[in-house]
């Protein structure tokens, strides 16, 4: 698969498998969680003539499989010969990590439903030994956190700037019409001056040119938009190394048409200079009578 990347996740049950595929997921990867093996190569095959749609494939494959996990590493020897490159992620973690996992999420161990968790787990290790074997990076998430793990598969699998890749969208709104329900962050612009009471700027957004110089012309306007952009600037980082693949920053006003869509659009502009993937909406625009 030319322009593309296979990867292969497996390793111990309870090791942060189902932690990993969301933020594959999150990197743009097209997920399969426990495909048997045989079907690995024909699933390769499919996405190869998807015409780089989809090029970027993560497959979880493990004992959950039964007796078809047994044919993995013929499976992967035969794609070879194939031409087919594909890396092997194999995370672990200690006995004891393990076993308090399970023990907290009050799950039967697959390879011990009705005996002890230690039993499954020694049985597990001797199963997956020739794949480890062949992995290409081993994780060990004994000590990590969840967003340490993230953090983990970001630097192996992300592409560049991948890094930074979270969605923000930039909402503006009227109180009056209710906050967003989906919203992360909520700033209230109320105390700024108001266009509405101007009779040339009342029926126009905070789009036209002259609504944006009114607003902007006041001090005030203007020293909350430095400290606005800078804790903003100073939070989105952080989120992102947290984890956070989503954020709805919401900007309301009265109304929703003058002050909030005027901020909402410095928020946009700046966060889309600095390299961010980012969308702006004016929810209540549709709610007012506007003139271009």
């Amino acid at each position: 698969m030319k322009n593309s990347r296979l990867v292969i996740i497996t390793g111990m049950s309870g090791a942060g498998k189902t932690q990993v595929v969301r933020t594959m997921e999150d990197l743009g990867y097209f997920c399969v969680d426990n495909l048997p093996p045989m079907l690995i190569p024909k699933f390769a095959e499919l996405c190869a003539q998807s015409a780089g749609k989809v090029n970027r494939i993560a497959l979880v494959v493990d004992i959950r499989g039964g007796e078809f996990f047994d044919a993995l590493i013929q499976v992967l020897e035969d794609m070879e010969k194939q031409g087919y490159l594909y890396e092997i992620l194999f995370l672990e973690a200690s006995d004891e990590t393990l076993i308090r996992r399970y023990k907290e999420t009050r799950r039967r161990h697959p390879m011990s439903p009705h005996g002890r968790i230690s039993e499954g787990i020694i049985r597990e290790r001797d199963r997956l030994e020739h794949i480890r074997g062949r992995a290409t990076h081993i994780i060990d998430t004994s000590d990590l956190y969840t967003n340490q793990l993230r953090e983990k598969i970001v630097a192996l699998f992300a592409s560049e700037r991948e890094d930074t890749r979270i969605n923000i969208t930039v909402v503006s709104f009227g109180f009056k019409y209710g906050i967003p329900l989906d919203a992360d962050m909520v700033f209230d612009v109320r105390f700024l001056p108001n266009p509405y009471y101007v009779e040339s700027l009342r029926r126009k957004s905070g789009e036209v040119p002259e609504v944006s110089e009114y607003i902007w012309k006041w001090p005030v306007t203007q020293q909350f938009m430095e400290r606005l952009t800078g804790l903003i600037d100073f939070l989105v980082p952080n989120y992102i190394k947290e984890g956070k693949s989503q954020l709805i920053i919401a900007i309301g006003c009265t109304g929703g048409l003058h002050r909030s869509v005027f901020v909402a659009n410095k928020i946009y502009e700046g966060l889309k200079i600095n390299g961010y993937k980012v969308n702006v909406e004016h929810r209540d625009i549709k709610h007012n009578v506007v003139e271009v």
